[in-house]
């Protein structure tokens, strides 16, 4: 293995990502390092580089859907070794000690780190990770098309779970994480509507694709009245639109780490017992149930891929909204 490793680095708030030669981390105890074979781009990295997310820690590497081989493995841990495939997710640990962490909810630790924010990422040729926190993932499938699952996937996944037994449900922004979610409901018999940006064509023809039966824009009310919905979209706006478009007894599931501002709305879209929810993290007992989902319900992940050194093109066309699918950086291309 070599000394040092390519990384692209955020140094400061707001600025393009810098190529960097940097030393490749050794493992403490607890902990693995791996060869970066993909990492996905998701929005969340995005908010970060942008400076939307506060409380980060500068210099970090950003990427926090992680593909890769275990090369060093730290004394205290088992049941990981060298040449495994794993997944780094979201979560990088947490304290496993608070109430919330003991009732199962160490999504809601608050003493909880992040890859990518907290810790670096795997916008890198390697990354290092607490053993406790990877899945292991399948050894034959192809790296860039599981990159996405390990967050699109995954708060998709508990998205959906929190939307409830729905029939009919509106999807608000038709990007990475909808495009794979939008599948798994499908295959449970759940009609998706899918809501875009303005004109956007291009994912209204995406979603009809995928199985939805309707797509539009977001402004516009769904043919039938809505028994869930999910934002995706990091726009507070569309939190009284989805209202308006559920039903009574309905419910409104915010999917994203970071959102606008939601204006103020008349009481009356509240009324009837709907509801508004957020999504906050995930849990590894969430990464482990979608992902024995999908041994079950095939999902197709459409990626569009990118060189390591091009992760700040990724980025602005994720912020442009330019992307089919989900951007890869592609550590083999």
């Amino acid at each position: 293995m070599p000394k040092t490793m390519r990384a692209m680095v955020l140094e400061a708030a707001g600025t393009p990502l810098v190529e960097r030669e940097r030393a490749i981390p050794a493992p403490a105890g607890g902990e693995l390092v791996i060869r970066v074979e993909a990492c996905a781009v998701c929005r969340t990295d995005l908010h970060i580089v942008d400076g939307e997310l506060p409380d980060g820690v500068l210099p970090i590497v950003p990427g926090h859907e992680v593909v890769g081989r275990v090369v060093a493995v730290g004394a205290a841990v088992e049941g990981r070794h060298a040449g495994m495939r794993v997944g780094i997710p979201w979560l990088a640990r947490t304290c496993g000690a608070c109430p919330e962490c003991r009732a199962g909810r160490e999504n809601l630790c608050a003493s909880a780190r992040f890859t990518g924010f907290h810790v670096d990422g795997g916008f890198a040729e390697y990354a290092k990770a607490d053993a406790r926190f990877v899945y292991e993932l399948p050894a034959d499938l192809d790296a860039v098309r599981l990159a996405p699952l390990l967050c699109a996937g995954l708060i998709g996944f508990r998205s959906l779970k929190m939307a409830g037994p729905a029939r009919a449900l509106g999807i608000y922004g038709f990007g990475a994480a909808a495009h794979i979610i939008a599948q798994v409901a499908r295959a449970r018999g759940v009609e998706v509507y899918a809501f875009t940006r303005p004109g956007d064509v291009a994912a209204q023809g995406f979603a009809r694709a995928l199985g939805a039966s309707w797509a539009g824009e977001a402004a516009e009310r769904p043919p039938v009245p809505l028994d869930a919905a999910i934002i995706f979209a990091p726009a507070g706006e569309l939190v009284p639109r989805a209202l308006a478009a559920v039903r009574p007894g309905g419910r409104v599931v915010c999917g994203g780490i970071h959102m606008s501002d939601i204006p103020s709305f008349p009481y009356a879209l509240l009324w009837g017992e709907r509801e508004v929810r957020s999504v906050a993290n995930l849990t590894r007992a969430d990464g482990e149930e979608f992902l024995t989902l999908l041994r079950e319900v095939p999902v197709s992940v459409t990626t569009e891929t990118f060189r390591l050194v091009d992760a700040n093109v990724a980025l602005d066309r994720l912020r442009r909204g330019t992307l089919t699918g989900a951007a890869v950086l592609d550590l083999h291309a």
